[in-house]
Parts: C-alpha cells; sequence; structure tokens
C-alpha cells in the first residue's frame, strides 16, 4: 500500500442549503472520504444563495449539525457569492470565506453578475481583500446569442449553445481584468486549448492566474454523449479530443494547477429529463483519485504530479495551513465503478461502467 496526502477537492456543491434531495453533508461527507478526499471548498450556488453573514453562518450550522450526526471530521471551506451588489457583507466575512465566487455565465442557482462595471468592481474588491477570485468563466451574451440558433435542441447542442468562444471571451476578459487590479483569480473548470493558451501567456507575464481540470474535461468528450446523453450535461460543456488532449498538456507543463471535481450531482430522475429541461451538472468526488491512478498506470501522470495537483498547489494558492491528513491507496486493485458502490446520494456515475486501476482504501483525518 502506498500513502500519499490527503486529496482536498477545491469545487464542490453539496446542495446545502435548498436540494437535499440531490445531496446534503451527511452522504457528500461519506462519498468525499470514500474517494480519498479530507477537505472540500463548497459553492455559495445554494437556495438561498450564500451572499452575506446571515446565510453563510445558517449555511455553516446546518453543515456542522450534519457532519457531528454521522461522527466524519472532514474539513471543510466555504466560498461567498458576489452578486454585484454585497460588497459590504464581503468585507464582513473576509476571514471567515476561503474566497469569492464570481458567476460571469449563468449556470446552476441565481448567482449571476454579467454586468462589466459590476465585475470590475468585483475584481477590484478581490484584490484590495486579498482573497481568491474563482471565477465561473462563461460570457453570459456569447451564450444567450447561441441560443436562439437552436430551435430544438438535443444534448449534442449542449457544447454548441455554451460555445467555446463563450469560455474563451469570458477568460480573455476576467485575465484583463486581473491584469489592471492585479487580482489572483482562479478560473473553475477550464475546458478549451484556447483558454489554456490565454492562461499560459497570462503566466508568463506574470499575472496572478490559475487554472482548475475537472476530471471529465479531463477524461470525457462530446463523443461521450453518444452512450451518456444528458448525464453527460455539465456547465461548462464536454468539448473535443483535441481539447482532452491539450489538457494533459497543460498538466505537464504547470498551466493547469488543480484538479477540482465540480461534484454536482442531481437525481437521476431529474437528470433523464429531456434536453434542455435536464440540469447541468455531474457527481465526481469517488471517482477522481481512481481516475487519476489509472491514468498514472498508463503512463499519463506520475503520482507526485497528482498530489502536486489535488494537494499541495491548492495550499499554496488558497495559502492554506497545511494538515496531516493522508490517503492510504492500493495501487493495484482493480474494480469497476458500479453506481450501486456509490456514497452519493444522487447514486449514478458518467464513469459508471469503467474498470479503473488504482482506489483509495482509507483515510487518516
Amino acid at each position: 500500500l502506498i500513502v500519499i496526502p490527503a486529496v482536498i477537492d477545491p469545487h464542490v456543491h453539496l446542495r446545502t442549503p435548498g436540494a437535499e434531495h440531490k445531496e446534503n453533508w451527511e452522504t457528500g461527507a461519506q462519498a468525499a472520504i470514500s474517494g480519498g478526499i479530507t477537505t472540500v471548498f463548497d459553492m455559495p450556488n445554494n437556495n438561498p444563495a450564500v451572499v452575506d453573514e446571515k446565510t453563510f453562518y445558517n449555511k455553516k450550522q446546518i453543515i456542522d449539525e450534519q457532519l457531528k450526526k454521522i461522527n466524519i471530521p472532514l474539513n471543510y471551506y466555504l466560498y461567498i457569492g458576489a452578486t454585484g451588489d454585497n460588497e459590504e457583507e464581503i468585507i464582513k466575512l473576509k476571514d471567515s470565506v476561503i474566497g469569492i465566487k464570481l458567476f460571469m455565465g449563468a449556470s446552476t442557482g441565481d448567482l449571476l453578475v454579467a454586468d462589466r462595471t459590476k465585475q470590475e468592481k468585483i475584481f477590484q474588491l478581490a484584490a484590495e481583500l486579498d482573497l481568491v477570485l474563482a471565477l465561473h468563466a462563461e460570457d453570459e451574451t456569447e451564450i444567450q446569442k447561441q441560443k436562439v440558433n437552436f430551435i430544438n435542441p438535443s444534448i449534442s447542442d449542449h457544447s454548441k449553445i455554451r460555445s467555446r468562444e463563450a469560455a474563451i471571451q469570458a477568460v480573455k476578459d476576467a485575465i484583463e481584468m486581473a491584469q489592471k487590479y492585479n487580482t489572483r483569480i482562479y478560473i473553475c473548470h477550464v475546458s478549451t486549448h484556447e483558454e489554456l493558451d490565454l492562461i499560459r501567456t497570462a503566466k508568463k507575464t506574470g499575472i496572478k492566474v490559475y487554472a482548475e481540470a475537472t476530471p471529465h474535461h479531463l477524461f470525457l468528450s462530446e463523443n461521450n454523449y453518444k452512450y451518456l446523453g444528458t448525464l453527460g450535461q455539465m456547465n461548462p460543456p464536454l468539448r473535443t479530443t483535441a481539447d482532452q488532449e491539450a489538457m494533459w498538456q497543460a498538466i505537464s507543463d504547470g498551466t493547469i494547477d488543480t484538479i477540482g471535481t465540480d461534484h454536482a450531482p442531481h437525481t437521476l430522475g431529474e437528470k433523464v429529463k429531456n434536453y434542455p429541461d435536464s440540469p447541468s451538472g455531474v457527481p465526481g468526488m469517488e471517482t477522481v483519485l481512481p481516475l487519476l491512478l489509472n491514468a498514472y498506470h498508463e503512463n499519463k501522470i506520475s503520482l507526485e504530479k497528482i498530489v502536486e495537483l489535488t494537494k499541495t498547489n491548492i495550499e499554496k494558492i488558497f495559502n492554506l495551513t497545511p494538515n496531516h491528513d493522508w490517503t492510504i491507496i492500493d495501487l493495484d486493485l482493480e474494480k469497476e465503478v458500479k453506481n450501486t458502490d456509490l456514497k452519493t446520494k444522487c447514486g449514478w456515475s458518467p464513469f459508471a461502467g469503467q474498470k479503473l486501476r488504482g482506489w483509495p482504501i482509507a483515510v487518516v483525518i
């Protein structure tokens, strides 16, 4: 057996409060531990959204109660959502949150700030408070422009409606504003090779930009719509195999800093609705490490690089004090991903049926 520093997942949606039928912290914590993860950063697009002191402390209280019930001491940090007019609330919580989350394009929930002037204010505030600004970087104007071209869209049109241009434009804008205000930006779920090129260049010029990759963008492509259907629907959407290759290259050359699962569960009943009534988002905490360990066996990535992407880089970017949590892995354990084995409340995975070699078997917290 091998021991590695325990995985941090910097991007999860554990659906509490407001959508506990999809996931809560009891099932979410079990899923995290099962995936070798002992620390998570939870996103603010709940119902109600976490945008002020009241919603922040209410959410924290619910989480603590649920974790106590199952006696799992999962480490967690929370983001505050930017609304464009909640600067005072962000200032009050600056020492309590892990960062600010800005949705430049609409996704699950109603946290959207598409107005450039308001976006600039948020970039400036994040810089002044020295908080990481995490970005859902899709340009809302571009998405709406594409939408009108599809009268009866099907799932394969999802990647065209939320076009690569929408992602590229938003990343361009974000880098421009980060340079202007000297903001530390964390671009969530990068999905195209053009975004990676922009980030690579920005890094070279000293702009504080960090890039996150998700397991679904690394291990799935738009070719997978054929058998996944709406189970392969997420924002930003699946891209081409050429984009996938560019992602792996960006991991090798250090352009991609972290892996976050964007664990965003929905029930099967919700997911199998006809597109576009089906919600975007897939679970990912339980399969991220096995997928990476399987990729290690395929000589795509080293164990050292896995630790960088899932632990040490995250600690550096978010100024975390390193903890002494460990994940014990069996590199030779070969197992099929089965929906029936999953701890997540939604009970399904886009990777179901895949045989993977290398699994976490325990954590030490």
